[in-house]
């Protein structure tokens, strides 16, 4: 053979080696997409109930063929007589195990849980509180065993039933099946699974290294405001090995996302409650899905959610067991904290300094308070006065910086007249500049207080709307300090505002226009630089906070009408006691006096050489 024809063969076995890669290539990228569109399909019947499960279609489809439903003498759908009978003989049974905690029901129609019921708490409407109502939830195991079946076609048998388990078992073939052993764990939120496999080694192709877990369910509404308890759902998922969760929020109506890696556990989330699923071995791989309800549903469900996830089979025997764990949980912190799973990132605390704030220091006194006071309007007074304590040296130095700003009024006012034109903004700034650090005042000394104050602002932001505390306990006219308190509803909505009047929304808004009251007078000088603040800040500030804040926690609402009286106390004491305007303006006149023509500043010095080029500049034109 010669070299061109040695030339020609290698070629050709490239071309066919690229062929076949190219191939394999192609049919994964297919099987991913169509992966996909199945979770994403899944989700969406559930969320419109669009059909009947699929038992019944086929039972249906047997019937309208040949006029009965399917009998062993009849064509068989499946590959094994056990199949057939299990699919199509037997009726539903439903079992319940409970504890103090929960109540939950199984039903032998695909061996899985058809609904649990949170058994120490109550819907906003003080219906009972069931977290995955009958019928709203499926949880299908999908996988090869000579032909793809699906466990929601099947009725389990029961062969087992204790206090606390139960067993359900799917024939596969003579001597072959599936278990789905049921164990709810002791005073918990908590129901395992053992997916127990017994000689489907010689059934499942060795080809096969995955089954497929598809969970979907219709959430329920279970607080008074909806907007609210929307925005703090989510679908949930946490990758393994790492302490952060990703998730699928619903202040947009509805998302969907690949799992790219590993997963320990996928959780649907609401405001005050999950349910999650958890992996001892892990997830390989799939799809997450959420769609949102309206408000109008009359159904009165809050978002479908639906998760289609890889299960590696790992070492397959005669007899292996996959385990699973379902957590029915309150999204309480302590709770949450204990399962060591990172739950507790599933609250929205914030990040890593607000979250630190919240966890560490608001959370743990929010509990301390609470083992001493019954009432939670009380607790939040105690916890605000104590915040107000621990920053009241930076609310000290903001209102002396304030009240330097208000003695040097006059001295700035001076200023003002000497350069009215407008073309002389830059020596008008300057000589401002220049008074400042001759009497010694920092014209931000009064914001670097507030700054700070910023964090544990927005963790108090965050901890009132995700405590689970407050959850349906009252104070005053709140019947819940979890949700909008209101005084009266509209029956109708009202753009930007809502359907009602939240009182606590109201005295927030009016005790913020009272302290920009208090605070205009001191802040004059800054407000004739800047006109429109004024009227920012008495007017327009209460008034888009009370827009804003309508629909939030009575409990958050509460907690700002607290903190602006407490502040306007604050003042009151510091300027009676505290801080003396009179030795303020003794104290400045003294540094001025006293102090030596100032080094210029490279600001100062840029701002100069500035104002010479436009002097300059005009003396040309």
């Amino acid at each position: 053979m010669n070299k061109n024809s040695l030339i020609g063969f290698a070629l050709i076995g490239v071309v066919l080696l690229l062929f076949s890669w190219y191939n394999t290539k192609q049919f994964e990228k297919q099987r991913r997409a169509q992966f996909v569109a199945d979770s994403i399909a899944r989700v969406e019947a559930l969320a419109a109930h669009e059909a009947d499960s699929l038992a019944e279609s086929h039972t249906q489809w047997m019937a309208d063929t040949t006029g009965e439903v399917y009998t062993a003498s009849e064509e068989m759908l499946y590959k094994t007589q056990s199949l057939n009978e299990m699919a199509y003989s037997g009726e539903e049974e439903t079992v319940y195990l409970e504890n103090s905690n929960v109540k939950v029901g199984f039903t032998t129609h695909g061996g899985q849980i058809s609904e649990v019921l949170i058994k120490k708490y109550f819907k906003y409407d003080s219906t009972a509180l069931y977290l995955m109502p009958r019928g709203s939830s499926s949880f299908d195991v999908e996988l090869d065993a000579g032909q793809y079946i699906n466990t929601s076609d099947f009725n389990y048998e029961i062969v087992q039933q204790g206090d606390n388990n139960v067993t359900m078992r799917l024939y596969v073939d003579e001597g072959a099946y599936i278990e789905h052993i049921y164990t709810l764990m002791d005073n918990s939120y908590d129901v395992g699974l053992d997916m127990h496999f017994v000689g489907m080694e010689g059934i499942i192709p060795r080809s096969s290294s995955q089954c497929k877990l598809s969970w979907t369910m219709d959430m329920p509404r279970l607080e008074k405001g909806y907007t609210n308890e929307k925005n703090y759902s989510a679908v949930a998922f946490r990758y393994s090995g790492s302490d952060k969760i990703k998730q699928i929020q619903l202040r947009k109506d509805s998302g969907r996302e690949s799992l790219a890696g590993s997963v320990s556990w996928v959780a649907f989330k609401q405001q005050f409650f999950s349910a999650i699923l958890y992996a001892s071995d892990g997830i390989a791989g799939g799809d997450v899905a959420v769609k949102a309800y309206p408000e109008s549903d009359p159904e009165k469900r809050l978002f479908a959610a639906g998760a289609q996830l890889a299960v590696d089979y790992g070492a397959k025997g005669a007899d292996f067991t996959r385990s699973f764990e379902f957590n029915f949980t309150p999204n309480h912190y302590p709770l949450l904290k204990g399962y060591d799973r990172s739950y507790d990132k599933l609250l929205p605390l914030g990040g890593w300094l607000v979250g630190s704030i919240c966890k560490y220091v608001i959370i743990p006194v929010f509990n301390w308070l609470s083992k001493y006071f019954n009432s939670y309007g009380l607790i939040i007074l105690l916890l605000t006065i104590l915040i107000k304590l621990v920053i009241s040296p930076f609310t000290i130095k903001s209102y002396e910086s304030t009240a330097k700003m208000k003695v040097l009024q006059p001295e700035i006012q001076k200023i003002n007249e000497k350069y009215p034109k407008e073309a002389d903004a830059m020596k008008k700034q300057q000589a401002t500049m220049d008074l400042y650090k001759k009497s010694g005042v920092s014209m931000f000394g009064g914001c670097l207080p507030v700054l700070l104050q910023f964090p544990i602002l927005y963790a108090m932001f965050r901890f009132f709307p995700s405590s689970f505390e407050l959850r349906q306990q009252s104070f005053l006219w709140a019947h819940d300090l979890s949700t909008y308190d209101s005084i009266l509803d509209f029956g109708f909505n009202i753009p930007m505002y809502g359907n009602h009047i939240s009182l606590f929304a109201l005295l927030m808004g009016v005790s913020m226009f009272v302290y920009g009251k208090m605070t205009a007078g001191a802040t004059a000088a800054q407000n004739q630089q800047m006109p429109g603040m004024q009227f920012m800040t008495v007017w327009m500030m209460p008034i888009f906070m009370v827009l804003l804040c309508n629909n939030f926690s009575a409990g958050l609402n509460y907690y700002y009408f607290l903190s602006n009286l407490i502040t306007i106390g604050q003042n009151f004491v510091i300027r009676k006691w505290v801080v003396s305007e009179d030795k303020l303006k003794a104290q400045i006149a003294r540094k001025t006096a006293e102090a030596k023509t100032p080094k210029k500043s490279k600001f100062a010095q840029r701002l100069e050489e500035a104002y010479k080029m436009q002097q300059q500049q005009q003396k040309r034109r």
